[in-house]
């Protein structure tokens, strides 16, 4: 049967999961069993009235968590009708026996989440972010060793009968045994999922948004790009067909290692499987198991297709942000019938699926359209984001007796025990727990050599941490050290994701307006650099292979050449790819050598469009573009020279009426802030905290940039040497109209300065 020469077409949906559908496991010719988050396991059969159609014939119940990976066990004298294997975020597995639906055995021994479940024979055989595999006979634990130094996510059984794992180490095993006699080595993230591929090897799914093949030999055979996200799933099918599901919301199609179907999903998609007739099954974050076929005769009917691509596109009107806010938060075209207040005021407004940009223009009386907006500031940042701050994790953390999900924030240079505490405080849980958080963030970070922190102080009592084979008679008289919630800020914000199909399209909008202009003709990109154009922007796209990836010196100088001969009213695509070429390692050094090596460009740039009356799009993304400057070191010496001549550039941006701009410019000043006091810069503290008091005092300001201002100031104030200054400009005022705010993160940040401002 041909199933690799036609679309895949949705067959049926299975509802019945109340939250995320996290497992797929395809039971024979049974039929199919999901977990979820919900803390079930479903087990669905064919409908005998419509054997397109699947039914929940059973429910399992026994988890007290949400419920990951499940194994199948075939028919045989202790499973008549089979049984399923599961493994939950409470540390158990659980074995089930589907002619009763009772559950057999509870397997206890793991002392974190279990990741994966295989059957070995009648062994059932588990993996868990405590490091460890462990194997179970009839009931009982029979051996476990510590298989990597991070995290476990996945172990599958070969049909040579050996096992294999895939860590957050980055790197896949092979076991025979207890011996492990193959490392395979190329991911550059954690490995998430695996799955066999006949008569070939291995296929991995890993968080740096690649799948690859690999020989049993330890080969990359294949390595598949074309995810934006975490790859959380793959499966293979006997057709040579592949599947993967990512993060990005789309199962991708494989064949000879290119992608050549991507389904979109209204949410994360967490596994996906082939069915033996070829069909695939998705696990998506929505609740909703789907089956999808290119089978003619087994394809969704009209109202359920419809009903499905509606749902669809509500997610994605849902999700899409333009300039930071949701797209159906925009106003409609009625929004231009009202005259603008200042020349070159700009507005976003939404038409049909996209939110365009238009400026006033004061001498004509009318709003001049500027285009689509490319890039929203929450769109920009890849990193998880968690009341208003982005981290480098944040993990969702499950407690247990019916409570919900709670967020955990991390960040690899913060302190795990101070995290630990403040997160324990702040939840209103026992600071008994304290290991056991500081574990789990130790685990779910990869960070393996992490020493014990001896400086604790309980924030009840001053007393000292627990320290094993420490003496117990240390003073407990310490003074207590306050506890901020928002400060100081660690490490720099970027803005580092980009729509670049619509920075094309706008600069070759832009290019064919200059060669119908005469005069301006000679100014228009030629053929050939147009192409190397394209080219810029496909290596910017493959995030994955940053690591090796390089440009010319001829890419960066056209960029260059862009910006100073273009327009000023054009250049803001062209700044926008020059962010992101900042935040690629080869391409950050090769512009820095060019600025070094000619005129300044960057610095002429930013005075240039800067110059009133400034174009909102020429600020916002100029700005961004030097947030990103923060990222690599390389920048420190040009930022610490420039900085009062950027700062200076910029001041007007304090009073801007665009959100963006004002957000993009609070943003600056934040990394700003934790920048110069790294360099110990008192003159750059106080020349920031200035700017960012002037924030800070304004009325009617947007909550993000408010909050960013506010924790520049704190972090100052903390970790920098201009508190006396802070204290002269009546910071305290600040701080206590900020503490009465109806927003709870700038009302808590509030009140970290104002407690800041009582002490000595």
């Amino acid at each position: 049967m041909e199933i690799d020469s036609a679309e895949y077409q949705l067959s049926c949906e299975l509802r019945g999961h109340e939250d995320d559908v996290r497992g797929i496991c395809i039971c024979g010719n049974a039929g199919i069993a999901t977990s979820s988050r919900d803390r079930t396991v479903r087990f669905w059969t064919l409908d005998p009235s419509d054997k397109r159609n699947y039914t929940a014939w059973k429910i399992l119940l026994g988890h007290t968590s949400f419920v990951g990976p499940l194994a199948w066990i075939a028919p045989n004298e202790e499973f008549p009708e089979g049984g399923i294997v599961s493994g939950g975020m409470d540390t158990l597995v659980m074995v089930w026996d589907l002619k009763t639906g009772e559950r057999v055995h509870t397997l206890k021994g793991h002392q974190l989440q279990v990741t994966g479940v295989a059957l070995d024979d009648s062994d059932v055989v588990s993996s868990s972010v405590d490091c460890t595999l462990r194997r179970w006979r009839k009931g009982k634990a029979v051996e476990f060793w510590e298989a990597h130094k991070a995290a476990i996510q996945a172990v599958i059984k070969l049909p040579s009968n050996e096992l294999i794992t895939g860590s957050s180490d980055t790197t896949l095993k092979l076991w025979r045994g207890q011996n492990c006699i193959q490392t395979f080595v190329g991911h550059t993230d954690t490995v998430r999922g695996l799955a066999v591929m006949p008569d070939l090897g291995v296929l991995s799914a890993s968080h740096d948004g690649s799948i690859r093949l690999w020989a049993l030999t330890g080969e990359t055979l294949m390595e598949m790009v074309g995810h934006t996200s975490i790859v959380y799933s793959v499966d293979s099918h006997a057709s040579g067909l592949i599947v993967s599901g990512s993060e990005d919301c789309f199962a991708k199609i494989w064949k000879d290692g290119v992608c050549v179907q991507s389904i979109e999903h209204p949410g994360c998609v967490w596994d996906t499987k082939f069915l033996e007739n070829g069909d695939v099954v998705t696990a998506c974050s929505d609740g909703v198991v789907r089956i999808w076929t290119v089978q003619q005769d087994r394809i969704a009917n009209s109202v359920e297709l419809e009903s499905y691509f509606s749902r669809l596109s509500q997610f994605k009107i849902s999700r899409k942000r333009v300039g930071g806010l949701k797209l159906e938060d925009l106003p409609g075209l009625e929004a231009l019938q009202i005259p603008g207040t200042s020349d070159g005021q700009t507005i976003v407004v939404r038409e049909g699926d996209n939110g365009m940009a238009y400026s006033w223009n004061l001498r004509e009386q009318k709003w001049d359209k500027i285009g689509e907006v490319v890039d929203g500031p929450d769109d920009t940042m890849a990193r998880p984001v968690l009341d208003g701050i982005q981290y480098d994790y944040v993990f969702d953390v499950d407690i247990g007796d019916g409570e919900p999900i709670r967020k955990l924030p991390y960040n690899r240079s913060d302190n795990p025990y101070s995290t630990a505490d403040k997160w324990l405080l702040k939840e209103n849980l026992p600071l008994s727990y304290r290991q056991q958080v500081v574990e789990f963030i130790l685990q779910n970070s990869g960070q393996k050599n992490f020493a014990l922190d001896t400086s604790y102080r309980d924030p009840y009592t001053g007393a000292n941490a627990y320290v094993p084979g420490e003496s117990s008679n240390k003073s407990a008289a310490v003074p207590v050290k306050p506890s901020f919630k928002h400060i100081p800020k660690k490490g720099i914000l970027v803005f580092d994701a980009a729509q670049f199909d619509g920075i094309l399209k706008k600069i070759s909008e832009f290019n064919n307006a200059l060669i119908s202009d005469p005069e301006k003709k000679s100014l228009s990109l030629t053929e050939v650099e147009i192409s190397r154009l394209v080219a810029v922007v496909k290596i910017l796209k493959e995030t994955s292979r940053y690591h090796s990836s390089t440009f010319a010196d001829v890419d960066i100088a056209l960029m260059l050449k862009l910006l100073k001969s273009w327009p000023l009213a054009m250049i803001f695509p062209v700044i926008d790819i020059l962010r992101m070429i900042i935040l690629h390692p080869d391409g950050a050094i090769r512009l820095l050598k060019l600025l070094e090596d000619e005129n300044d460009v960057l610095m002429d740039m930013i005075k240039k469009i800067t110059i009133s009356p400034a174009l909102a799009a020429n600020l916002l993304t100029s700005i961004r573009a030097v947030c990103n400057l923060f990222k690599n070191s390389c920048y420190s010496n040009w930022l610490l020279n420039h900085r009062s001549e950027i700062l200076d550039a910029f001041s007007s941006c304090n009073s801007s009426s665009n959100k963006n701009v004002l957000l993009s410019y609070s943003t600056l000043l934040l990394n700003y802030a934790v920048f110069l006091i790294e360099k110990k810069d008192q003159e750059g503290q106080s020349h920031v905290l200035s700017a960012v008091l002037e924030i800070a005092e304004g009325e009617n300001l947007d909550v993000d940039s408010k909050y960013r201002a506010l924790v520049a100031i704190g972090t100052l104030m903390l970790e920098g040497s201009v508190k006396k200054i802070a204290l002269d400009f009546d910071v305290e005022s600040i701080a206590k109209a900020a503490k009465v705010s109806k927003d709870a993160k700038v009302a808590e940040v509030g009140a970290d300065i104002e407690l800041l401002t009582k002490q000595n």
